[in-house]
């Protein structure tokens, strides 16, 4: 693996494509250090240790994961890539039910270039929302458990000031995405997303280790290491787990040329849905949270701040079943099996043993109800671990080896590494995956 790595750096292409991406993600993580204007830091930071010791400490785990950290930061990249993902999101849904949007993603580049452009208009709306609601909150004092003085000044100027400043901040983020995807090595957003989760991975496990004094601290930070490089090795083993389903094309004539005769697989992934429905739930619990925080003297509010805490039995059972669900849902829309089939029927393709049209459609959706299973299961239990490490070792929301962050963390390294390799291997080389 070393001597592939030499030889990654050795091909100038290559090497020029590693440099940029790095260059770019020092840009990225110097923008998400930098505060936005009229950010008091002095009292934000005595703010910000104090809420993580609250009742509130969970509200933004999952938008603060994204930014790694930034947002409790209040930097000019606050809002990190959560817009955009959750554009995107909605984007792939509406494809699903406006007949427009599912007219351009049959049209091949052309049609994703017009999403695609859609999603940035979606992107800088989404983003102007949020960051305007973050600046009012930030204002009132609710955005860290009542906690002011946040702001130098409460004037309209300044506070239109910050959410432009924010608001710009994600289009940038955009912007270097789409640089790395096109200059530099892997896609942007996943690589700028895993820059931001592996940035909170250091105060993660320092936090584990101050859980305990002394040389029980040490052992209890080795110990969870050692877990978490297990649960890699299980993610990794589940992510690239895949049914094969046989597709065998017929001879037919294509002008005086006989084409066909040979036999391909369609790959079906234990985890067709990716974590995509780790997102889904984790959007869909903090609703109730959110409404309390707007409203913490109702009944309502008081047994959300009391009962639903993100490292309690009532939020976790709710998340598995969701995350279950979820599963269930995306890969229903996601996987056409009645697309996929009539494409096989009109190219000529059968699967062996089963007839063209709705019986090849049906064995479909029964090998991947089959699949779906065992993958939901395994999605909603990683992303459980989380508040089973909090239970355990008394470890913050943010422990850094389960939920979200390892999927993501995983699934783009594995991505990234496959990428270099298939540079590599165009120019003949063994590359890392031997």
């Amino acid at each position: 693996m070393l001597s592939a790595f030499a030889s990654a750096f050795k091909t100038p292409e290559l090497r020029k494509k590693i440099f940029f991406t790095l260059g770019v993600l020092l840009v990225f993580r110097l923008g998400s250090s930098i505060p936005a204007p009229n950010v008091n830091m002095q009292q934000l930071q005595f703010c910000v240790t104090y809420a993580q010791s609250g009742a509130q400490a969970g509200i933004y785990s999952m938008i603060n994961l994204f930014s790694g950290g930034a947002l409790l930061r209040l930097s000019i990249f606050a809002l990190g890539v959560m817009p955009y993902i959750t554009a995107s999101i909605i984007l792939q849904l509406l494809t699903v039910v406006i007949p427009r949007l599912e007219a351009l993603k049959k049209e091949g580049a052309a049609g994703q270039a017009k999403i695609t452009q859609y999603t940035r208009y979606l992107t800088l709306v989404l983003a102007l929302l949020q960051s305007a609601g973050f600046v009012t909150m930030a204002r009132s004092g609710q955005l860290l458990n009542d906690c002011t003085g946040i702001l130098h000044t409460q004037e309209i100027f300044p506070l239109v000031t910050m959410v432009l400043t924010m608001t710009a901040g994600t289009v940038v983020i955009m912007w270097l995405g789409e640089l790395i995807t096109e200059r530099g090595v892997g896609n942007g957003m996943s690589v700028l997303i895993f820059t931001q989760i592996a940035a909170s991975f250091p105060a993660g496990l320092w936090s584990i280790k101050q859980a305990r004094p002394g040389a029980t601290g040490w052992f209890l930070l080795a110990i969870v290491i050692a877990i978490g490089l297990l649960v890699m090795l299980g993610i990794l083993f589940i992510e690239q787990g895949q049914r094969r389903v046989p597709v065998q094309y017929a001879k037919r004539m294509v002008g005086r040329r006989l084409v066909g005769g040979s036999t391909t697989y369609i790959p079906l992934k234990v985890n067709q849905s990716g974590v995509i429905p780790v997102i889904f739930a984790s959007s869909i619990l903090y609703l109730p949270t959110l409404i309390a925080l707007f409203r913490p003297e109702s009944a309502f509010g008081q047994w959300v701040g009391v009962n639903f805490n993100p490292n309690g039995w009532l939020y976790g059972v709710m998340q598995f079943f969701l995350i279950i669900a979820f599963c269930y849902f995306y890969v229903a829309i996601s996987f056409n099996s009645q697309e996929v089939s009539d494409n096989m029927k009109k190219y000529g393709g059968f699967i062996p043993g089963i007839r063209a049209g709705k019986p090849t459609e049906r064995y479909l959706n029964y090998v991947l109800n089959r699949l779906t299973a065992p993958g939901s299961l395994y999605l909603a239990s990683i992303a459980l671990l989380p508040t089973l490490a909090f239970i355990a070792v008394q470890a913050n929301e943010n422990f850094p080896f389960g939920g979200t962050s390892i999927l993501i963390i995983v699934g783009v390294g594995l991505d990234t590494v496959k990428r270099i390799e298939s540079q590599l291997q165009q120019r003949n080389y063994e590359g890392f995956l031997r």
